[in-house]
């Protein structure tokens, strides 16, 4: 099976959103690719109204990543099964989950997630929150790959313009404390526009990430969803996973990031 839409095919547009991709012969020492993911599940909600925390953990296996970063995760309190959706996340894909819960609801909690397949040594939180807003945060993580260590952050940015400054100021000065690198940031930044203060503020610290439509899943028309990478040659490649099940399981596609993490400087 097919799970990335072809940068070669398609639009004359879409060379251009894969400028960034490498090819693997230039990558010297294969063992140092990392890979990583961003996916908005949606509390596993799919475009059926159906909730399938199941369907979510095929995607996740089929996409086999490092790390993934997820967003919109719902897992309720003493929830057992798919019930605890990060929990049963953690367990269907085989991966160590670190909790970016940021609202506690009467039936459980509601945030980000990140699973990793290597140790976590350092679990950081940042909130993001505004007086008045849903709340937000970030889970910015130090892990150890066995060849060397890098740093992971996953966010969800807010609905509001005034948040996302907000949220992106502050996640950035957050960013600029610790000197770990590579640095890799899975962002849902809720931005519709692509001359928005947070794109325009992460590209220049950053360098410019890869623009793909992934939401909504059915037929993407906004690129809602990216993967940052510090130092901006490390990043080899991002790309959509697109497949039947992707297009229903969630309202978001998910984004996969190939990475060499022995590109440092």
């Amino acid at each position: 099976m097919q799970l990335f839409d072809n940068p070669q095919a398609g639009r004359a547009g879409s060379k251009r959103r894969f400028e960034h991709r490498l090819k693997l012969h230039e990558v010297k020492d294969t063992s140092k690719l990392f890979s990583a993911v961003s996916y908005n599940i949606h509390q596993c909600v799919g475009m059926d109204r159906r909730r399938s925390p199941a369907r979510i953990a095929q995607v996740l296996n089929q996409l086999d990543a490092d790390v993934i970063g997820l967003q919109e995760v719902h897992s309720e309190n003493n929830g057992t099964g798919e019930s605890h959706q990060m929990q049963y996340l953690a367990e269907a894909t085989g991966r160590i989950a670190i909790a970016g819960p940021m609202i506690a609801r009467a039936n459980g909690e509601y945030g980000n997630v990140l699973l990793s397949r290597h140790p976590v040594i350092n679990a950081r939180r940042l909130d993001l929150s505004v007086p008045g807003r849903e709340a937000r945060g970030a889970i910015d993580v130090d892990i150890d790959t066995g060849n060397g260590v890098l740093r992971v952050i996953v966010s969800h940015l807010g609905l509001r313009v005034r948040e996302r400054i907000y949220q992106t100021k502050r996640l950035l000065a957050g960013i600029a404390k610790e000197a770990t690198t590579p640095v890799i940031v899975l962002l849902d930044f809720n931005e519709w526009f692509p001359w928005g203060f947070p794109i325009l503020r992460f590209n220049e610290e950053f360098g410019k990430a890869p623009s793909l439509r992934t939401f909504p899943s059915p037929a993407p028309i906004f690129s809602l969803d990216r993967i940052w990478v510090k130092p901006q040659r490390a990043l080899i490649s991002v790309r959509r996973c697109i497949t039947p099940l992707t297009r229903v399981a969630s309202d978001h596609l998910p984004l996969h990031a190939c990475i060499d993490i022995a590109r440092k400087e």
